[in-house]
């Protein structure tokens, strides 16, 4: 399978999730919210409206699935989407869990600094090791259809 230098940049195989035919689903490596993921293309691309129309069409199961995990894993609030692609340019999503209470992960209470407003992408201390989240993930995560 291709994958870009981004894949490697978010942790490559030690914070994947699923692979799927045109994206990955990855844990993000400093977790801003609890579970916070990055949904990444597996094409070369740096613009969004460069990818395949294919892409396109499997990007609704990708997110389907990833606000059904979260919920389920986390109980979440809200999801936010966040494309920025400026320091890391292939097309990539930050998909933020937001929470309006504290939620429990391994016996520690997590909250959301930035809750109800936009996420504080600049704290990420304190939460759990991604590996440790990607684990609990991949645990729930449906696997690819086919």
């Amino acid at each position: 399978m291709h994958r870009n230098a981004t894949f490697e940049t978010f942790g490559g195989s030690r914070t994947l999730i699923r692979d799927y035919t045109h994206w990955s689903v990855q844990v993000r490596p400093k977790q801003v919210t609890l579970g916070a993921l990055i949904i990444l293309s597996h094409s070369d691309a740096t613009a969004f409206s460069a990818l395949a129309a294919e892409a396109f069409a499997e990007l609704a199961t990708v997110v389907k699935d990833a606000e059904t995990v979260s919920a389920k894993a986390f109980a979440n609030t809200k999801i936010n989407y966040l494309m920025l692609m400026m320091v890391d340019p292939h097309v990539h999503f930050h998909v933020l869990p937001r929470y309006a209470a504290p939620v429990m992960f391994e016996g520690t209470a997590y909250t959301d600094p930035g809750w109800p407003g936009q996420p504080v992408l600049t704290v990420s201390e304190g939460l759990p090791d991604a590996e440790r989240v990607a684990g609990q993930l991949r645990a729930v995560w449906p696997n690819p259809r086919a």
